[in-house]
């Protein structure tokens, strides 16, 4: 309760000043998610979709909280709120779930929001990236709000990476809305490399439009405390979702992917791909709910989770979800934990590997399916460098950082 009691008094500090740095698109939301967070709170482990996270424990700290609006030229393409077209505008929170305690604290203190708006047909040349770097002199929460709207016809590939270069406290609560219209084609990509002392809390909402496309990435490569949502809504007949995401974890790293893929009209697909390396005392859970609503028939959905723990103290919990009310339609979902394969290791130190090496790649290939599911080259060749580094150590290790020594 001290924890909920904190954040309210700040608000009611502060509101005339986020008021006045804001806009009135979302400061017509700001009292109603004030009221939400107020009578709800922090949500519980009994709370379905957040049994696997300590919310209050997270949010405790008294962290100070950044109130400044966006600064810096932006990429092409994307726009402080205040830019953006009022019908672009008009869309910011109405696509996340408001019912949620994490989002509504959003919306109380978000400042600005960072819109990416591809117009109808159109399709950038280059990926659109945007880079958030935690930096500062003392602890701080950062409350970040990111709108991607996709006209129809409209593609584009998005890469969101979220950075640390300050040895402090960092506690981000990030809300992504994603709209997209008819026949549009997004590729999000969503990179974490942070470090042990940071807590992420990163909401995804989508809402796709008929025959649209969305490949969604979540690759989770260094991090503290680390909970990744992703809500999909596929309310448009052929639309289709991939959904993949890779973590790497050790020491007493945390990683909680929570998904929920609606399938609410006929002839929709689905395909999520998650993978976990677990090494150390590191903590993974997944837990993914496909749900088709009756009359969506001709559903075609797949769910995999497939997890390594290199260790006996490393854990995973897993949880893959089927809730179907039609009758005609194609659905699976697995999931698998396991440990080194001993034979495997034997294979390859017989021929002259010696055993560190030999768990390295076999932990770089457990994860291989899901890098190369990513379209985008340029992007795939990268992250199998980061990826090799960072089996290796070497992400942990950057230049005058003493965090990880």
């Amino acid at each position: 309760m001290q924890a909920i009691k904190q954040y309210t008094d700040f608000y009611n500090e502060v509101r005339d000043v986020i008021f006045e740095r804001s806009t009135s698109e979302m400061n017509a939301q700001r009292e109603q998610a004030f009221r939400t967070f107020s009578t709800k709170g922090f949500p519980t482990k009994k709370a379905e979709r957040y049994r696997y996270a300590s919310v209050e424990a997270d949010f405790a700290p008294n962290f100070g909280i950044q109130l400044s609006p966006l600064g810096g030229k932006l990429p092409p393409y994307c726009f402080r709120i205040a830019e953006a077209e009022p019908r672009v505008r008009a869309l910011y929170n109405k696509v996340a779930d408001t019912d949620d305690s994490i989002v509504a604290l959003s919306a109380m203190l978000s400042v600005d929001t960072l819109v990416v708006h591809v117009p109808r047909c159109e399709r950038p040349e280059h990926p659109i990236q945007i880079s958030n770097l935690l930096r500062g002199d003392r602890d701080a929460m950062v409350c970040r709000r990111i709108l991607i709207v996709m006209d129809e016809q409209a593609q584009a590939d998005v890469i969101i990476t979220d950075r640390a270069a300050s040895q402090n406290r960092f506690l981000t609560n990030q809300v992504i809305e994603v709209v997209m219209g008819d026949d549009a084609h997004l590729s999000l990509y969503d990179i974490e490399e942070t470090h042990l002392l940071c807590t992420r809390y990163n909401s995804v909402f989508v809402h796709q439009g008929r025959n649209s496309s969305l490949h969604h990435t979540s690759l989770t490569l260094f991090n503290g405390h680390t909970r990744n949502r992703l809500d999909v809504v596929l309310a448009g007949e052929g639309s289709e979702v991939t959904a993949n995401g890779c973590v790497i974890a050790d020491k007493m790293q945390h990683v909680d992917n929570n998904t929920l893929i609606d399938h609410r009209v006929p002839r929709c697909q689905s395909s999520e791909l998650y993978k976990y390396v677990l090494d150390d005392s590191s903590v993974g859970a997944f837990a993914g709910k496909v749900l088709v609503r009756e009359g969506a028939q001709k559903t075609l959905s797949k769910e995999t989770n497939a997890n390594l723990c290199a260790t006996s103290s490393a854990r995973m919990y897993s949880q893959p979800m089927l809730e179907i009310y039609a009758d005609d339609v194609q659905c699976s979902h697995g999931s698998t934990v396991g440990q080194m394969d001993e034979s495997a290791l034997f294979y390859m130190r017989q021929r002259g590997i010696d055993e560190k090496e030999a768990r390295l790649l076999l932990k770089a290939a457990f994860i291989t399916e899901v890098i190369e599911s990513i379209p985008l080259e340029s992007l795939r060749d990268r992250l199998h460098v980061l990826v090799d580094k960072r089996m290796r150590g070497e992400l942990s290790k950057c230049e005058g950082c003493k965090l990880c020594q």
